[in-house]
Parts: structure tokens; sequence; C-alpha cells
């Protein structure tokens, strides 16, 4: 695997090269359109009086406009997406160098009474969800919070295996990134699953015949009138003929091209994503079980939507005038094309859901395989079903830059419950946020920041963060006793592990004391396993008569007047406070 950095340079530097030739490539197209142009209005010039020769011409170059548009745009999406790889990589770098608060906060995923992901900076600015966030399509980036809000301990080693492989695949995965990056569409692929589910067909089934008999007798007459047998007036009634023939569903046309107008670019910008899908070979279970459920009997996917798109292209064709008047009056090109989007919507309607669901799968993943490959660092936690809950070596937060992290090492068995104490400033906060996220990188799969990690795999509840609530007329107090409350009928439900930073905050000393240690109590006594930080030194006195309470601390010094962290987690507990040494620092008091 290449280190990332020199990676995405390389890649910013070979992309850059080939936008300058795709530039070009682009000048060269619109020349050779104009030049066609003047030539083609030169001819109709020389044999204005010639109508034969005149259609000839005009249809001749029609064909071939057509085919030097369709080129051009080929050219413009390649320019495109050679510019969104550009960016992608741009933004990886200042990611590496801990820049990423520009990106999408995830605030919409915010949840106060999901088990953690109000206490550990999980959504937000700054937050881990910002961090590793790559998705471009809205259902991937819901997929993405959902993930990180899933609290599940089931298949870790499998995710762990998918994960691996896509974290090896940088291009593969830059070159999906890229590809939805660009699929900008009018509607959600939920407003999509909808219409299908609504439709109703209106095409008569001998739609399916009668185009292709009226388009060989237009051919047939076309043929005459340039054989001289008819007159153009001739071929002028045939046209109304099938002018009138299609008018017939004119009202019913008109709504299902107004019901598909927004569907075709999101159809034209996924089957492209199926595509790369199909074309990697993967090797890990659960990336290999996802691909095997857009693969279909006979046809690609992909193509099978591309074909979907294509027909949704040729109906929206009836909005240009001379499509409209020529496609429709000599080959009643609309309403074989509304026979065909029927058809394909009765076979494949009902697929559509579950291929969109997979595009959104490798999008939210492609984020986390995406954090494996910068962080080559990181180590995958070693799952291991024994008495210890969590032994981490070189422990630090993945959102700290590591220059300014400091690591630690810890270790809590089952059934342990740890209480940190420390001054204000030293570092509590933050390891319980580490420990904490270790815990959720580790369960959806993600390496986590340590030199090395054994888990016994378990699931994070946490009380860090209670705020009251004016809306619902809730004192914070009240708010805070209803979380203890979800975590202790949650514990009586399965085992997590519970993480609490200075609980009863909300009433006074004595009694937040006193109701500090009876809930302790109460958490040692169903088994649970957990931290607890508090300024209340009373509180690790349950350590002695509870033998599963361990004290640690974090340390403040006070040297020449000015105040020092180590941020180092110690056994023991903190003697050295700082609150009067600030107040007075900062001659508040």
């Amino acid at each position: 695997m290449p280190k990332p950095f020199a990676f995405y340079q390389t890649e910013i530097k070979e992309h850059k090269e080939a936008l300058v030739r795709v530039k070009s490539q682009l000048l060269t197209s619109s020349m050779t359109r104009l030049v066609i142009f003047f030539l083609a209005a030169f001819g109709v010039y020389m044999f204005f009086e010639n109508t034969r020769i005149v259609v000839g011409l005009v249809v001749a170059v029609i064909a071939i406009f057509l085919f030097l548009v369709s080129r051009h745009a080929d050219l413009q999406y390649k320019r495109d997406k050679l510019k969104k790889l550009i960016a992608l990589n741009e933004v990886e770098i200042q990611v590496l160098h801990r820049k990423f608060k520009h990106l999408p906060t995830g605030d919409e995923f915010k949840d106060s009474d999901h088990f953690y992901s109000q206490d550990i900076d999980l959504f937000g600015i700054g937050s881990f969800y910002q961090y590793i966030n790559r998705t471009f399509l809205p259902e991937g980036s819901a997929l993405l919070a959902s993930i990180l809000k899933e609290n599940s301990i089931e298949n870790i080693r499998g995710k762990q295996e998918g994960l691996r492989e896509l974290g090896n695949m940088p291009q593969w995965r830059q070159n999906f990134s890229a590809t939805a990056s660009l699929a900008k569409t009018e509607t959600t692929t939920n407003a999509v699953v909808r219409w299908i589910d609504n439709y109703r067909p209106f095409v008569p089934k001998v739609m399916g015949v009668i185009p292709w008999v009226f388009s060989g007798l237009s051919l047939m007459f076309f043929g005459l009138f340039f054989g001289d047998f008819i007159s153009a007036s001739m071929l002028l009634y045939w046209m109304l003929f099938g002018l009138f023939i299609t008018g017939l569903f004119t009202k019913k046309v008109m709504t299902l091209i107004a019901g598909t107008g927004k569907l075709q670019s999101i159809f034209e910008q996924y089957n492209q994503l199926l595509g790369l899908i199909e074309s990697k070979e993967f090797t890990s279970k659960v990336f290999k079980d996802k691909k095997s459920e857009i693969l279909s009997e006979g046809k690609k996917t992909s193509l099978v939507l591309k074909e979907f798109s294509k027909l949704l292209g040729d109906l929206d064709q009836n909005n240009n005038i001379l499509f409209l008047i020529f496609g429709n009056g000599l080959f009643l090109r609309g309403l074989y094309t509304c026979y065909k989007i029927e058809k394909w919507l009765a076979i494949h309607g009902t697929s559509v859901k579950n291929w969109f669901d997979v595009i959104a799968f490798f999008d939210a993943q492609n984020s986390l395989g995406n954090f494996v490959f910068n962080h080559p660092e990181y180590n995958f936690p070693i799952l291991k079903e024994n008495n210890v809950t969590i032994h981490s070596e070189g422990a630090g937060h993945p959102l700290l830059a590591p220059e300014k992290s400091v690591l630690n090492d810890y270790k809590i068995d089952k059934e342990d419950f740890f209480i940190i104490t420390g001054a204000n400033m030293a570092g509590k906060s933050t390891f319980l946020r580490t420990v904490s996220l270790q815990i959720v990188m580790a369960n959806i799969g993600l390496p986590v920041c340590a030199k090395s990690m054994e888990y016994n795999p378990i699931k994070l509840i946490t009380s860090m963060r209670t705020t009251d609530s004016l809306t619902d007329d809730e004192s914070y107090f009240f708010s805070e006793l209803q979380r203890l409350k979800f975590i202790v009928d949650e514990i009586q439900r399965d085992n997590y592990f519970i993480v609490l930073d200075e609980i009863l905050k909300g009433t006074n000393s004595t009694d937040k004391a006193k109701g500090s240690r009876k809930f302790v109590e109460r958490l040692v006594s169903s088994k649970s396993t957990g931290i607890i930080a508090t300024h209340d030194l009373s509180l690790c006195e349950v350590s002695q008569a509870l033998p599963q309470v361990k004290n640690y601390y974090f340390d403040a010094e006070i040297i020449d007047d000015e105040l020092h962290f180590d941020y180092t987690f110690k056994k023991g507990i903190c003697q050295n406070m700082n609150a009067s040494f600030l107040l007075r620092k900062m001659d508040i008091i």
C-alpha cells in the first residue's frame, strides 16, 4: 500500500496532465462541429433549388451532428471527472494535515437520545463523521451515519476483512467517488422508488409492433419520394397521419414525460456506479455477498439500468420540436419508447430499490476504506473472548494531531469499573472519548489509533453531555436522571461498556457524592464494565468496599507559577486540583 501523502500527490499530477489533453480534445471537437455547420450551410445554399439533395444533406448532417454532440458530451464528462479526481486528492492532503472543518458536518444526524453519539463528537463541527465522511450520495451519507450509530458487535471480523480489502483499492474507491460526485440529480432515490411503485401503464401492447410497421412504411415512402414516384405532399400527409396517432395519447405521454423528467440523470449516473461494482472482483465475503445482490442472470444490472436511462433520454426527445414532428410523425418513436419503458418497469421495477441500496452501501463503505488507507499506522483490534474487555497500548484520539497527542496504555477487565479523577483540563474527558471512540471504531471494523488493541466485543453506552430542555420544560437534573434511568434499563437487556463523565452535576455536593456512590454500586452489582470521571475524590473510597472498582487519575503540576499537564493515565487518586489556581491566574479572584 503506497503512503497516502505520496499517493495523493502522484494522482494529482497524473490527473492534471490528463486534463490538459482532454481540454485540447474538446477544443478540436468544438472546431470540428463549427466547420461542419458552415459546410452544411454552404451545401444547402448551393443546392437550394434541388429539394431531394437538400433533404438528403440535412439528414446526413443531422446524423453527423448527433454523433459529434455525443462524443463532445463524453469528453465533457471525462473533463469533469478529472476535475473531481483532482479535488478528491487535494481534499485528502488537507485532511492529512487535519484541515477538514470545511467538509459536511453531519449535523442532521445528531440524536440526543442515542446510546453515545451526543457525547463523543460523532457529528458536528470537528467531529469524527466530518473527519471520515467521503460520501457523495445522500443515501450513502445517511447510511454512513447509521453505521456509526449502529452499536452492533455482529460480524466484526468480516467487517475488518472487507475494510482491509477496500483500503487497498484507493484508485477504485476514488473512481467510484468521482462518479458518484457527478450524480447531481433533481430527485432522490426514495422518490424514484415511490414513482415506480405508483406508476400505472397506459400504452396498448400492440404498440410493440405498430411503430415498426409504421416506420417500415415511412422508409418506403421516402424511397418512393427520392425515386420521384410520389410528391412531397404525399410524404407530408403520411407524416400528419403519424402525428394524429401520436396525438391520441399525447396527454398521457406528456404526463409520463413530466414524471420521468427528473429520473434520467439519476439512472444515467447510477448505472455507471453499478458498472464499477460489477467490474471489480472482491475477495472479502461482505463485499462479494453485497455484489451478488446486483448480479442478474444473462445481463449485467448496470446495462439493464443503462437501457432504462437511454429510454428516458429518448422520451425526453419529445421536447425537441424536430424530434416531436419527424420522430413521431414518421416513426411513432414516442409511443414505442413509452411501450418499452412500461415493459422495463414490469420486469425490473421491483429490483430498483435494492440496486440503489447496494450503491449506497458502497458509497458509505468507501469512507471507511478511505480511513483505513489514510492511517496505515493504525491497527485493527485483535478480537478475543476472555476476561479482558479492552487492552490498548499507545491509545490516542484519531482527531488529535499525532505530534500533539499523548498516547496511553490501559487495560480494563470484564466487570471492572474505573474511577478517574484529575484536575481541570488534565485529559479526563479526552481519555473517555478516546476509549469510547475505540469501541465504536472496533465495532464497525475500523483500525484504531493504538499500537495494539485486544478487544472482547461489547456495545457502548454513555452519559457525558446531558443538557436541559426548555421546550420540554425539563431541568438539567431531571434530564440527567432520565439518561441514567435509560442506562440502567439498557444494561438489564444487554451487555454494555458504560462511560460516565461527572454525573449528578445538577444537585448539591453532598447529595451528588451520595448519589454517585449509590449509582456506581448499582452498576457494579449488575456486573457492568465501564469508566466514570469525577472531581469528587470521595467517590474513590468505593474501591475499598468493591474490588471491581479501581482508581486512576490524570495529574497537573504548578511549576514556576505555570500549570503543566502530562496527560498521562496513572493508577491512583489525583491530589492536585487547579480551579483555585486558574481563578487567581486569570485575575477572577
